[in-house]
């Protein structure tokens, strides 16, 4: 199995951080956020990775050279962002015929990667409790079929999500960039194709400098 890791954001809510460092290469610890999620994936048994990069995006490159998977990086460069849809039917021809997993880079988490089922018809997602940036949430739940209220939802999407790459292939002459969640998520939820399951464990999206702050003393607590 493959996993894909959306790495291309600016990071303009983490300046000045991110005004000569690419967000993925924040550190949390003695590792950076890149680091930490290939290094999660890897004990899952995943060492194939597509790594799409534009903004600073050859630190990221030169940051990764020298790690011990480093020839199972596909890097895809973009001129500038897709955005999260965009990156993944750019990236199509590189991502094969099987279910993949799909991480956001800038996320902190301790989320059960092998909760993940093996396979999916279209795409199956982690959620997590709303956090504080998020109050009404993105989904919620009917079984494990995902839904979403015209009000508030129980869950935010993690970020983290086993993808079939057959339901980006109706979007291969759509312009960049488009986001994945409402261009090619939400049609499929509407048509009951989406599953997800919860995950109640640590996450933070590490979106602005106090929740940078707040990941780097969660570390500090655990140890």
């Amino acid at each position: 199995m493959k996993a894909m890791i959306l790495a291309a954001g600016e990071g303009k809510r983490l300046q000045p951080l991110t005004l000569k460092i690419p967000k993925p290469l924040l550190k949390v610890g003695s590792s950076s956020l890149i680091e930490d999620q290939i290094n999660r994936l890897l004990n899952l048994g995943i060492n194939d990775f597509v790594i799409n990069i534009s903004y600073l995006g050859e630190q990221i490159k030169e940051s990764l050279k020298n790690h011990p998977h480093h020839q199972n990086i596909c890097f895809i460069e973009e001129p500038y962002p897709y955005g999260t849809g965009g990156a993944l039917v750019n990236a199509i021809d590189h991502l094969g015929d099987d279910p993949f997993i799909l991480c956001n880079a800038d996320i902190f988490s301790e989320i059960d990667l092998s909760k993940l089922p093996s396979s999916t018809d279209a795409a199956h997602l982690i959620g997590i409790s709303n956090p504080n940036h998020n109050q009404d949430g993105d989904f919620s739940l009917l079984g494990s079929s995902v839904i979403i209220n015209e009000k508030a939802n129980d869950l935010t999407w993690s970020g983290i999500s086993l993808i079939n790459p057959v339901i980006l292939k109706e979007y291969l002459n759509l312009d960049f960039p488009f986001d994945i969640w409402n261009t090619i998520m939400r049609p499929l939820i509407k048509a009951q194709k989406i599953t997800a399951h919860q995950d109640t464990s640590l996450w933070i999206d590490i979106g602005t400098i106090e929740r940078l702050e707040l990941a780097r003393a969660s570390l500090k607590e655990e140890n």
